[in-house]
């Protein structure tokens, strides 16, 4: 039996899912660990953390599938983006990881602003400057931690610390390198004019590779460690939402997914380096080579769920709130609630953004709150589409969704109502480690391309269409649209 390897080093875990020719996934690994937060707004991990994981999924992967190393043909990587792991000389870590979803940097994105020219940094990056990439990070570096900045030899993002210590290269896939900022999104390679205007040595960075690419192969001190064979090839891979997409089949114009995790992503593939002119939509490289993709995160999807069970029904299950709402009309009897917990960053790029349910009355239950709750995330994932729709780029009919919260009929139904598409589930069940996964069987050779590995191994479910119940969340759409500008002074005066 042939296995192709998908490793993903996640905030919280790092997992390795072993995948046969036919895309059944043969056995997972997972390995946990903490992060740290020692400063409000700070967001750090040990890098090591990472390596000792990795040894420990894969070791749990191959004792599941009853196999050894000489199994896998090919390895694939995924993961957090935009964290910043500096190296010395010799590759030591410096200080611990900056991830992705820390905030200090505000300064800092204003000094590339300053130093680039706003449009300018859209045009070449296809992204305006935001505290959770990576180049912010490294000017923070520079500015507060001198003694470190003058022993930095090289910087990585957080997979390709494990791909180092798998096959002694520093390497990166275009798809997680365009995420840093520090990329020339058209060229797909880093941009000298950022590079230039940040005082950045590019001789730093690693060399870029599109996804399926091979980059380095097993070293022998790695084989020994994790139980693979020596000189198993390890390809590029991609960043986490890359590698989910091509887990589920966005590989292409007219195939757009969507995640509802803790975060939710609206994802749609193109063919051109296509850029929102705000930069209110992230614009990437994909892991599917000649091709770029364009991204709406909202912080706060699945996650405000939880929040609101958590907080307000301890102890209650998800199952039985939710079933609870099934019972309530569409609209909530005009409750909307503002899915801001964490800030937000599409459409609104304000850390200050805050939630707020808006229309409460007595006669308001439970089930209309936890209702709202599940309207109010599918509102802030139709900001994406109407954004994607103001440059031109008309989402298709169909939406491939992944993430915990799609398990729920209710929420499928109801993003199907508010997105006015069909929401399909596919076989996809370990999201980005499995697209990892695909990618690696590219580089063993099982396929021509990515497009063809998802035709033959990506499997769709029954759709959702959209019900009756569609031009009820017309008008709540629209009144949900004139909160944030509403509220956004009161968030920040409170903020502040």
């Amino acid at each position: 039996m042939s296995l192709v390897l998908g490793l993903d080093v996640s905030t919280t875990a790092t997992k390795a899912v072993l995948m046969d020719e036919g895309g059944e996934v043969r056995a997972v690994g997972a390995s946990e660990y903490p992060y740290e937060t020692p400063r409000a707004l700070w967001s750090e991990q040990d890098p090591a953390l990472w390596w000792d994981a990795t040894q420990a999924a894969i070791g749990a992967a191959l004792e599941g599938a009853r196999v050894d190393g000489d199994a896998v043909v090919a390895v694939g990587l995924t993961g957090q983006m935009h964290g910043l792991v500096a190296l010395d000389a010799e590759d030591r870590v410096l200080r611990p990881a900056i991830l992705w979803n820390d905030q200090r940097t505000g300064a800092e994105c204003d000094r590339i602003r300053e130093l680039v020219g706003r449009e300018r940094l859209i045009a070449i990056t296809g992204n305006d400057a935001l505290p959770g990439f990576t180049a912010p990070k490294i000017l923070w570096v520079r500015d507060h931690e001198p003694e470190v900045w003058t022993r930095i030899a090289h910087v990585l993002l957080p997979k390709d610390l494990v791909r180092l210590r798998l096959t002694g290269e520093r390497a990166v896939d275009r798809a997680d390198g365009a995420g840093t900022i520090l990329f020339d999104l058209a060229a797909r390679d880093w941009s000298a004019e950022i590079l230039d205007a940040l005082g950045i040595d590019p001789g730093w960075l690693p060399t870029t590779f599109e996804g399926p690419a091979v980059t380095g192969s097993i070293t022998e001190d790695a084989a020994e460690l994790t139980g693979l064979r020596a000189g198993t090839p390890v390809v590029a891979g991609g960043g986490d939402q890359a590698a989910a997409a091509v887990g589920v089949g966005s590989v292409e114009p007219g195939v757009s997914s969507l995640s509802l995790g803790t975060s939710g992503v609206v994802f749609t593939t193109t063919e051109d380096p296509t850029v929102e002119p705000q930069g209110r939509l992230h614009a990437f490289c994909h892991s599917v080579p000649e091709r770029w993709h364009l991204m709406g995160v909202m912080l706060s999807a699945a996650g405000s769920l939880r929040w609101y069970r958590d907080a307000l029904a301890p102890g209650v299950g998800f199952d039985d709130l939710v079933g609870e709402a099934a019972a309530v009309p569409a609209g909530c009897g005009g409750l909307l609630f503002l899915p801001y917990l964490t800030g937000e960053r599409t459409p609104h790029p304000d850390p200050l953004a805050r939630a707020a349910f808006v229309g409460l009355t007595v006669s308001h239950t439970r089930a209309e709150l936890t209702r709202a709750v599940l309207e109010g995330v599918a509102f802030g994932l139709r900001d994406s589409l109407e954004l994607l729709r103001g440059i031109g780029v008309e989402p298709p009919g169909e939406i491939r969704a992944t993430g915990g919260g799609i398990r729920s009929a209710l929420w499928r139904q109801i993003l199907a109502d508010v997105l006015g598409a069909a929401i399909v589930t596919t076989s996809t069940a370990e999201g980005a480690a499995q697209g990892a996964a695909t990618l690696a069987a590219v580089g063993a050779g099982w396929f021509e391309s990515v497009q063809d590995a998802c035709r033959a191994l990506v499997r769709v479910g029954d759709p959702t269409q959209p019900s009756p119940d569609a031009g009820a969340y017309v008008e709540a759409y629209a009144r949900y649209r004139e909160l944030y500008p509403a509220l956004a002074p009161t968030f920040h005066a409170l903020g502040d």
